[in-house]
């Protein structure tokens, strides 16, 4: 043979060919199927070698064995899915000496390795030994079949008796590549004797190990169907009741869990229909899984002593999770502060009430750790049936304790702080009213004795702390009453910069394995951020926006992309894309009959434009941009008012009749209520008909009467957080409304000129660009009188 003729060459996955060996193997590989291909075409021999990692696609000089075997092709097939199934056979064992990837396929150069066999005769009598070993072999496994005994007892060859046993012994491809490797005769019977012996020896043992199984699982059924039989004679005998052991340890677990009279009564009168019960009855059952709840409630344990509080750490711990909210954490320590000194206080019942985002839920898990209390939450969004709450009887299947009783069972203990997630979110339906399920639970002073439909025994939760949270106060009023409401209005700008240096950026970059030199942000770049990519009274669209920053650092970082290493204001949009919002909302000029109006909605502040426009018609009054029925009614009090004093403002009445009149805000999609867009109302509509432009940089809010009277309104605070989102510089709010800007932020006073109005007259002098100029009377005097010689009325037409 020419060692430097190159031949091509099948890398084998999982298998190891032996010579003599037929096999038939799938064939799946571009480049191997090419192989296969070129050999038909010549003289169907082909080197197999097998892998050594079978994962590899493509397999280089390093990945294969130097040692494979020539073989011969049997039959070819190819099949539908585009594999080859092939038959070999092997022939001789092979040394390669060199590989060659070429493009098409694999081809090696080798040469042919020959056994070395001492002693031919004494060789076979091993073999033939061997062959009596496997054969015992297989009466233990029933894996090699009779038909491959009786060739091996036929065969005179030891080297080929080799080859075959090699091939069928279930051991791991690396072991079978040494066994191929082995060159000396008689080591290689050496070594497959081991092999064969250690097989025996494992099949044995788990042989043994079945039968004792086996025996042992005969012997504990046998001692289970004696020992019920034995049970049934004494129970005949009157020597024992059923389950006594069970009842034992239920007696027990009552009485340690120190429940009051009238729960361990109930539930000794429970246990003992249990004892006269079957064991294995449906009723049983029911009482036993009462028992159960009842003994692993938490009935007289609780956390940390109460005068142990620490009122220092307990607003170190305040202060360490949440920015400002001053407010809801001095009335925290008052609680704390009460609950020390007094030592026993029923449980605060505190709503916490903002717009999405700003920290309620979190807030209620800190007040946990602040007050040293386990931690639960039930979120009420959705809940409809009012045994949800108070739980279901148990005359019903699969009956359970309402969310409150499972709630306390997993706190185990009797004092946690219980978080009642969007409690302004529960519906009705005809199932009940979880509402009014939750006014007993609610109320401190009838909460000592809370009574579950399952239970059916009153439980203590005078001892929780409960808070809940809400995005509105549309809530049963009576519900409401048992609340403490505490607001948390949105966040000013620089409260968003400090909670986003101090909390968001550290969080993240430990979420996305940032360190802290490999994080460059400018700082001007948060303010940017804030005002171009996120509109809200929260933190949480700004945390997804500082998220995404880390995430594409970190895919910088690793792809080693050549990006910008920092995060600027110029690059920013390369970050996050392209500006989802304008920052400052205001007009870019004085414009007729357009004003800024500022409404309150549960996600926020927001601004609200208004537009009159008037035209020739017949004093009709149409309103668009989805207005609920209050804004609507406020609109035509304000067209009221306007025309009571017309002539003050120097419209001629007549134009009532001879004009139609149109008022729409925009983003007619969304809807709108509420009458605190009166005053902004009567300004559109007397900028519209007097054509007096409207200052651009003032924003209004107050509902108007129709004496000209501005009224309070409410949400100051989220309305003057809009205006300074919207970079407004001045607003008009009510006289009355005065004494609520002691709550808003220094910044925000500081950025925003505030004017207080009492009458309309005052917010035309400020908002409009010219002053108006009344009507003279004698004006009226002289205009023509009729054919009747009577003087035209106000509202007359001529």
């Amino acid at each position: 043979m020419d060692k430097t003729q190159f031949t091509p060459t099948l890398p084998l996955r999982d298998i190891v060919v032996f010579p003599n060996m037929i096999v038939p193997l799938f064939v799946g590989r571009d480049r191997s199927i090419r192989a296969l291909d070129e050999v038909m075409r010549t003289n169907k021999k082909i080197i197999l070698i097998t892998q050594k990692n079978a994962e590899i696609d493509s397999p280089n000089e390093e990945d294969l064995y130097s040692y494979g075997c020539e073989s011969k092709i049997l039959q070819l097939l190819k099949l539908p899915d585009g594999t080859v199934k092939v038959l070999v056979e092997g022939v001789h064992k092979v040394k390669v000496l060199e590989f060659k990837n070429d493009d098409k396929y694999l081809t090696s150069t080798y040469e042919f390795v020959q056994d070395i066999v001492e002693k031919r005769e004494e060789l076979l009598t091993f073999a033939i030994a061997l062959i009596r070993k496997l054969e015992k072999l297989s009466n233990l496994n029933k894996k090699i079949s009779f038909e491959l005994m009786s060739n091996l007892k036929d065969q005179k060859d030891p080297s080929r008796i080799a080859d075959h046993i090699s091939g069928q012994l279930n051991i791991s491809i690396p072991e079978k590549q040494k066994l191929l490797e082995i060159v000396n005769l008689k080591t290689r019977l050496d070594k497959l004797l081991e092999h064969v012996n250690k097989e025996i020896n494992v099949i044995s043992v788990e042989k043994r190990i079945r039968g004792r199984v086996k025996n042992q699982m005969e012997k504990t059924q046998r001692e289970y169907y004696l020992n019920e039989q034995m049970k049934a004679i004494q129970k005949e005998l009157g020597d024992i009741e059923d389950g006594k052991d069970e009842i034992a340890q239920l007696q027990k677990l009552i009485v340690k869990a120190k429940m009051p009279k009238e729960a361990t009564k109930k539930c000794l009168s429970e246990l003992k229909k249990l004892r006269s019960m079957s064991a294995m009855s449906a009723e049983a059952t029911v009482v036993r899984n009462y028992l159960d709840w009842m003994v692993e409630l938490p009935w007289h344990i609780k956390d940390k002593k109460l005068e142990n509080i620490d009122l220092l750490e307990a607003k170190k711990i305040l202060d360490e999770d949440h920015f400002g909210l001053e407010k809801i954490k001095e009335r925290i320590l008052e609680y704390l502060a009460v609950q020390k000194r007094v030592g026993k206080m029923k449980g605060a019942i505190l709503c916490l009430v903002g717009p999405p985002g700003v920290g309620k839920t979190s807030l209620g898990k800190s007040i946990a750790r602040s007050t040293g209390r386990k931690f639960v939450r039930m979120s009420l969004g959705g809940i409809r049936d009012e045994a949800e709450i108070r739980g279901h009887r148990r005359t019903y299947i699969g009956s359970l304790p309402g969310k409150i009783i499972q709630q306390m069972k997993k706190a185990g203990t009797k004092n946690p702080l219980f978080l009642l997630d969007e409690i302004d979110k529960v519906g009705t339906d005809y199932r009940g009213d979880p509402s009014s399920a939750l006014l007993e639970a609610l109320d401190p002073e009838q909460n000592i004795a809370f009574n579950d439909h399952y239970l059916e025994v009153d439980y203590d939760l005078s001892d929780v702390m409960f808070v809940t949270t809400a995005n509105t106060l549309n809530i049963l009023p009576p519900l409401l009453d048992r609340l403490e409401v505490i607001r948390i209005p949105g966040y000013t700008e620089d409260e968003k910069i400090n909670i986003a240096n101090n909390y968001l950026i550290p969080k993240q970059l430990k979420n996305n394995g940032l360190k802290n030199d490999e994080w460059n942000l400018d700082q001007p770049v948060l303010k940017d951020i804030i005002r171009s990519y996120t509109k809200e009274s929260g933190v949480r669209n700004l945390e997804r926006e500082i998220s995404k920053l880390a995430r594409k650092t970190v895919k910088n970082i690793l792809t080693k992309e050549d990006g910008d290493k920092v995060i600027s204001s110029k690059n920013l949009s390369k970050f996050l894309g392209v500006k989802k919002f304008n920052y400052g909302e205001k007009e870019s000029d004085n414009k007729v009959g357009i004003v800024t109006g500022l409404a309150w909605t549960e996600h926020g502040g927001e601004i609200l434009k208004i537009e009159s426009a008037i035209m020739p018609g017949k004093g009709k009054m149409q309103i668009t941009g989805k207005l609920g029925d209050v804004m609507q009614e406020s609109v035509k009090a304000a067209k009221s008012y306007v025309r009571s004093k017309s002539l003050e403002f120097g419209i001629i009445p007549p134009i009532f009749e001879k004009k139609d009149f149109h008022v729409h805000v925009p983003e007619g999609a969304t809807p709108k209520d509420g009458p605190s867009a009166g005053i902004a109302m009567v300004t559109s509509i007397i900028s519209s008909i007097t054509g007096i432009p409207v200052d651009r940089n003032i924003a209004m809010t107050g509902e108007v009467t129709l004496r000209g009277h501005v009224l309070q309104i409410g949400g100051l605070k989220e309305k003057l957080l809009a205006a300074h989102r919207a970079g407004i510089p001045k607003v008009l709010i009510p006289e009355d409304n005065k004494k609520d800007l002691v709550e808003i932020p220094k910044d925000i006073l500081d950025k925003i000129q505030i004017s207080t109005v009492k009458t309309v007259d005052e917010v035309l002098k400020l908002a409009l660009t010219k002053e108006l100029k009344p009507v003279e009377w004698i004006e009226v005097e002289n205009i023509p009188k009729t054919k009747n010689n009577e003087k035209p009325t106000a509202g007359s037409t001529h």
